[in-house]
């Protein structure tokens, strides 16, 4: 089965000119803990609520910090096309609950979280990538 067949096709972007305080609103309304950050349709990071805490206030940012300031870049995706076990062991290295879909031109296509692995699959992806993310080890970047 092909991630593109599981992944959430609609997904929520915001520019990185945006203010840190817009992306915590936004997850704050959609209950999320992360949201990607496009130029165009191209994907260019994502920042988290643990990027706003952690890099932003941490270090004395305001509300008012674009999101590039903040955001994590060297993104690990999926491409629409890679098999769902393949996309499932990527998560579980990189110890990361979701992960951005591109296509070949990197435009952001969707984003496949471990519930989409849990419904739409027998289960046993989404466990090798719960397993990973739940490990002690390195620290996960996304």
């Amino acid at each position: 089965m092909r991630i593109s067949d599981v992944m959430t096709r609609e997904v929520e972007t915001i520019r990185p000119d945006q203010t840190a305080q817009e992306a915590a609103a936004f997850m704050l309304s959609a209950d999320a803990g992360s949201i990607p950050v496009t130029e165009g349709d191209k994907l260019i990071g994502m920042i988290t609520d643990r990027d706003i805490a952690i890099r932003g206030v941490a270090k004395g940012h305001g509300p008012d910090t674009p999101v590039r300031d903040l955001m994590s870049t060297g993104l690990i995706c999926a491409r629409e096309d890679d098999d769902v076990s393949d996309v499932a062991s990527k998560m579980s290295d990189a110890q990361v609950r979701r992960l951005p879909v591109i296509d070949g031109n990197e435009k952001l296509v969707g984003i496949v979280s471990l519930g989409d692995l849990s419904r739409e699959t027998e289960g046993e992806d989404a466990h090798h990538a719960l397993e990973g993310v739940s490990a002690s080890g390195s620290q996960h970047k996304q």
